[in-house]
């Protein structure tokens, strides 16, 4: 589809047009869907809630996505790098097709059943706008505002986006960000620590220097 002005050349008399705006045939009709979605949601006050921050130190991290997909691969090449002490649990779910939304929903139910992660990553690797469709299906984006556990959206590459990504606590870019978004360095909470021992250190020394000035006055 293709938007733009008609000009005229006189001298020939021939019509041409000026695009300014073009789309690949079908998506404008998506996007307009998607467009007057996203504002019934939002003016549902589905997209404004108050967003709960992730978990400092999480043990568990639930995934909510292909098992055959390069996504999970992704994340968990990533979570293992970054810190082998976190724990992941996959949620095997279809991301594409007409059978992809409820089988999302059903297993954020079943993770927000179990109780047994302390955040979710929901998402997909990239593709075409009708494959990452079921992220923006309404039953979806409920499931993801409704969840107790953080949700974290990580659909497609950085330039695409769903209506999960407005519901979610956290929106990542893509899978790979969202795994460290997740996930704090291991390596990072160790000098951390660290650092405060070596300050808890000293600050006593201090006062322990101080008392034993005090005392010799007596």
């Amino acid at each position: 589809h293709c938007t733009g002005r008609l000009s005229v050349y006189a001298a020939r008399g021939n019509y041409q047009i000026v695009i300014t705006k073009m789309t690949v045939a079908g998506e404008g009709e998506i996007l307009k869907m998607l467009e007057e979605r996203k504002r019934r949601l939002a003016a549902e006050g589905l997209f404004s809630r108050e967003k709960r921050p992730l978990p400092p130190f999480p043990r568990t991290i639930g995934i909510i996505t292909s098992a055959t997909g390069a996504a999970l691969r992704d994340i968990l090449q990533i979570m293992k790098r970054r810190n082998k002490c976190v724990s992941a649990i996959v949620f095997p779910a279809a991301v594409q097709g007409a059978d992809a939304p409820l089988s999302i929903v059903q297993q954020i139910r079943n993770a927000n059943l179990l109780q047994c992660c302390d955040a979710l990553i929901v998402g997909r690797g990239g593709g075409s706008l009708e494959d990452l469709l079921p992220f923006s299906d309404e039953s979806v984006v409920r499931a993801v505002a409704s969840s107790t556990i953080p949700v974290i959206s990580a659909v497609g590459h950085e330039i695409d986006w769903a209506l999960s990504d407005f519901a979610a606590d956290k929106r990542a870019p893509t899978p790979s960000a969202a795994a460290e978004l997740a996930v704090p360095e291991l390596s990072d909470i160790i000098n951390a620590l660290m650092f405060y021992k070596n300050e808890l250190y000293q600050h006593l020394q201090a006062r322990i220097k101080n008392i034993r000035l005090m005392i010799q006055n007596f």
